[in-house]
């Protein structure tokens, strides 16, 4: 990576926008963004992700920029000695953000200083001696400094190249500060099991139960793949199993993965709830009396609720601002219980909430499918079947403690 990169990126973690920064030191954005990709690639780490439209930092780039800081200096010193420093002493950022030289460059400069030999060092790094040479050349004539005196002994550091050795150990040391912390979190990202699933309605619900079994199952085993899990929509399940930032997804379509290895996990049909003191009797009744808070169109669920809600009052006033959508199924149970909302999800999501809302079926017959699809990797499959064999117990027996109080009633009944 470049030192100029490096100090691009640098200020687009401190002022948060690319199109600022390439203002500020006149180059393409495309520059910029290529700055900081590089960074996140050279780290094993994101550090900025878009926000409707926006750059955001995520709170990793704290940490990095924290670490970049005695790099910043060091260039900035390396700016003052090579004649670069504007009024005032401040660095000439135009020229800094231009500064080609890449941090193996300067790491061979150190190791040729430390052998005091440019053949030496030529044949610990494994170099042709001319390469080596010529890349020694270049950095003189950048820098317009002298650094090695050549001798018949070797290679000995002028005074010039005494403080270019300060400058550019100071940046090494704190370059492999921040690249040890990367190569630490790859080799635990490569050890790691990462599962996304859709939003559990709490921690009742099948999904939840089915990833705390997966979890103490796994474990019990004493596999040698961590886990780690993350909930999301199924269009961001979708991204992220794509780009490789998950192995394995529980979802509720598998529509753009046929790529992708897949399982039917379990089969289930659309329902309504309801607030538990509604009296309305079908769904008509009910979308045309109360306000509509549902899965976002970015989940296979919302996408079908939103069609069929239309469907049933196409008429209603004001149609758009009674129809909330929210990637957050707590906050729809919520409504549903506590404010007079109603709402659609799956029959084996509703159940394990019959206590806080009504259950009201559908005039037709909607039937849905959940999935898992999962990556190559033979952790994935594995726990594909340990996720396939939890939601087939768990779901069981939401069914029978769902059919228990009527067969206590009929018995009564029956007496």
């Amino acid at each position: 990576m470049h030192l100029g990169a490096l100090f691009i990126a640098s200020h687009v973690l401190t002022s948060g926008s690319v199109r600022e920064t390439a203002r500020r030191f006149q180059l393409s954005p495309s520059t910029v963004s290529t700055a900081i990709h590089n960074l996140e690639t050279e780290l094993a780490m994101t550090l900025t992700e878009r926000a409707s439209g926006e750059l955001a930092m995520l709170i990793a780039s704290g940490r990095v920029l924290e670490g970049l800081k005695p790099i910043m200096a060091a260039i900035g010193e390396l700016g003052q000695w090579a004649g670069h420093d504007g009024a005032s002493a401040e660095i000439d950022e135009s020229w800094t953000s231009r500064i080609p030289v890449k941090i193996v460059t300067m790491e061979r400069f150190l190791e040729v200083a430390d052998q005091g030999s440019i053949n030496r060092a030529a044949r610990r790094l494994r170099l042709g001696q001319p390469q080596l040479s010529l890349q020694l050349a270049n950095l003189e004539k950048f820098l317009s400094h002298r650094l090695f005196e050549r001798q018949a002994q070797g290679s000995v550091l002028t005074e010039e190249g005494r403080r270019a050795y300060q400058i550019f150990m100071a940046i090494s040391q704190a370059w492999n500060d921040l690249k040890s912390s990367a190569d630490e979190r790859y080799r635990r990202t490569a050890r790691s099991l990462r599962i996304g699933s859709i939003i559990p309605t709490g921690s009742e619900s099948w999904v939840a139960r089915c990833l705390g079994s997966l979890v103490s199952e796994w474990n019990a085993r004493r596999n040698n793949n961590a886990i780690s899990l993350v909930s999301m929509t199924a269009d961001d399940l979708r991204e992220a199993l794509k780009n490789g930032r998950i192995d394995v997804a529980i979802l509720d379509s598998v529509f753009g993965l046929e790529s992708f290895r897949h399982r039917e996990l379990l089969q289930t049909d659309m329902v309504v709830i309801a607030p538990p003191d509604s009296t309305e009797t079908n769904v008509t009744d009910l979308v045309a009396g109360h306000a509509i808070c549902m899965p976002s169109p970015r989940t296979g669920l919302g996408h079908a609720a939103m069609a069929f809600s239309y469907e049933r009052a196409p008429n209603r006033r004001r149609r758009g601002q009674d129809i909330t959508a929210a990637d957050s199924l707590p906050v729809i149970v919520d409504l549903v219980a506590n404010h007079g909302y109603v709402s659609f999800l799956g029959r084996v999501s509703a159940m394990p909430i019959a206590d806080k809302v009504r259950i009201v079926d559908l005039d037709e017959h909607l039937p849905m499918s959940y999935h898992v699809a999962f990556n190559h990797r033979k952790a994935a499959a594995d726990a594909c079947t340990v996720i396939i064999e939890a939601a087939a117990r768990i779901t069981s027996e939401s069914v029978v403690r769902a059919i228990r109080p009527v067969d206590a009633g009929a018995r009564e009944t029956a007496a």
